[in-house]
């Protein structure tokens, strides 16, 4: 196995315990790499080094145009090493080889897009109301970000966050998931490749509690964006409080997929299975929640089982394979407690619901495509994240009931609606308390739409020209041009 290192002001560095873990492949559910395990003492140096980098590197001296040509040239070096990246990911998460290499041959499209935007932050003259001033704004850097990634889709979800903080100038540490951070340490190579100057991207490994929580405290981040769980995340955000901290929160969810009676009902099952099989459900935008209009609910749910029968399951490493398996041991389990949960409410199980014991799945963490009816909007199954391939079926008979189901959990984060009305796709797109609502179609992301959460499913957006100015702030500056001082003991 490869003993990799850290990244930490420009070196490749040993953690300072001098201790590493294993990264296991979800399909072999065997190790496969050794990951530094990184603590306070790498956190302080990594901190250090990034801000280092802000205040006195050659990072503050590039014009904003200099580092979007920088951004621009990382997208290129990614879009060569698309392929060996992608197949990292796939090892070392599971996730399907076509999915992560759609998603590594996309990810250079952030750097591109940001590093087109990073000189068109542009502040504004005021005409303001007091004679004699005058008054414009600049748009700054916050300082140093902590970036903080899961384990579901790492380098897409880290673009998201590196791309418009470097375009805005700030420098980045980043800590990607325990579970996934071979790709990180690897991509962690190529920012040297683009001309980056040291510490101005810094990567640490390890646990939550040694890295996460001393990296989001420390005094000299100025900002967090954490993607991860809504309880997580609800720590992420006392954590940062504390300190007064700017923070980005892309959390979980539970989306619901509406199909309307006059959907065209092949779409529409096909868009259920992409919402919820894909990724073995391991995405936050899981459509596991798919709503039926009840005059075509036995029949769409027929289609659905037909279909979803289909999937074939096996090593992601395989082109042809369409289901892989859960990324860890711990969500493996938590997924299978889940589908008895759901048994002792009630719910109906008409596929799947057991552990994948298919010779295909070799000794890894897989579980069959499940699909529940007789689902309940108020059970566990329809209210919590499952985060696995786990889907609830639940009759509507009018548009207010749909509202109303999709509408009553926690979580907003995204919906999708099926349907031929187009009065009935602006009108439930209003009504819907979801930060993306996807109409005839699921799982679409692009680099210039912005992307979050309702309710707890997040603060703040990603991608867009809406996520650089998380990474900003406003100054307001006053000139006087008049010469002629007013009462100094008045405000002016």
């Amino acid at each position: 196995m490869k003993k990799h290192r850290m990244l930490i002001g420009g070196q490749w560095v040993e953690p300072a315990s001098g201790a590493w873990f294993e990264s296991v492949n979800p399909f072999t559910a065997a190790p496969w790499a050794l990951v530094p395990r990184g603590g306070k003492d790498d956190v302080d140096r990594a901190v250090a080094a990034a801000k280092a980098a802000f205040y006195d590197g050659e990072w503050r001296k590039l014009t904003a145009t200099a580092r979007g040509a920088l951004l621009r040239r990382l997208g290129d070096i990614i879009a060569a090493e698309a392929p060996a990246l992608a197949e990292i990911e796939t090892t070392d998460n599971g996730k399907l080889i076509a999915e992560m290499r759609g998603q590594l041959n996309y990810v250079p499209q952030w750097f591109h897009y940001f590093g087109g935007l990073a000189d068109k932050i542009e502040g504004r003259v005021i005409p303001i109301d007091k004679p004699g001033v005058f008054n414009f704004t600049r748009e700054e850097p916050l300082g140093v970000v902590a970036a903080i990634t899961p384990w579901n889709s790492p380098l897409l979800l880290a673009a998201w966050k590196l791309a418009p903080a470097l375009a805005a100038g700030n420098t980045v540490v980043w800590k990607p998931s325990e579970f996934s951070s071979v790709s990180a340490l690897v991509f962690g190579e190529l920012f040297e490749r683009a001309g980056f100057p040291p510490g101005v991207v810094n990567i640490v490994t390890g646990y939550g509690n040694e890295v996460g929580e001393p990296l989001i405290t420390h005094g000299d981040v100025a900002k967090i964006a954490f993607t991860g769980g809504d309880r997580t995340g609800e720590h992420v955000y006392q954590l940062a409080a504390r300190g007064i901290k700017r923070i980005t929160l892309e959390l979980g969810g539970k989306s619901a997929n509406i199909v309307f009676d006059d959907a065209d009902l092949d779409e529409a099952v096909k868009g259920v299975v992409s919402g919820i099989f894909a990724a073995t459900g391991q995405t936050c935008i899981a459509g596991s929640r798919a709503l039926i209009h009840r005059p075509i609910h036995e029949k769409f749910v027929e289609r659905l089982l037909a279909l979803a029968r289909t999937a074939r399951m096996g090593n992601p490493l395989d082109a042809a394979t369409q289901v892989g398996p859960i990324t860890t041991r711990p969500q493996y389990e938590k997924v299978l407690d889940y589908i008895r949960i759901a048994k002792d409410e009630g719910a109906v199980c008409r596929l799947g619901g057991t552990p994948a014991n298919r010779p295909e799945c070799g000794s890894g963490w897989f579980v069959e495509p499940t699909i529940f009816t007789g689902v309940q909007p108020g059970m566990r199954i329809a209210q919590e994240e499952v985060f696995g391939p786990v889907l609830s079926i639940i009759p509507f008979d009018t548009e207010e009931e749909a509202v109303r189901i999709a509408n009553g959990t926690v979580y907003g984060l995204a919906a999708g609606v099926w349907t031929t009305s187009i009065r009935r796709a602006l009108t439930m797109s209003e009504r819907l308390e979801a930060g993306t609502v996807w109409v005839n179609t699921y799982r679409a992301v692009s680099y210039m739409s912005p992307f979050g959460g309702y309710k707890r499913s997040g603060i703040g957006r990603e991608s867009g020209i809406e996520a650089i100015r998380e990474y900003l702030q406003t100054k307001s500056v006053w000139i006087d041009i008049a010469g002629n001082a007013p009462n100094p003991f008045v405000m002016r």
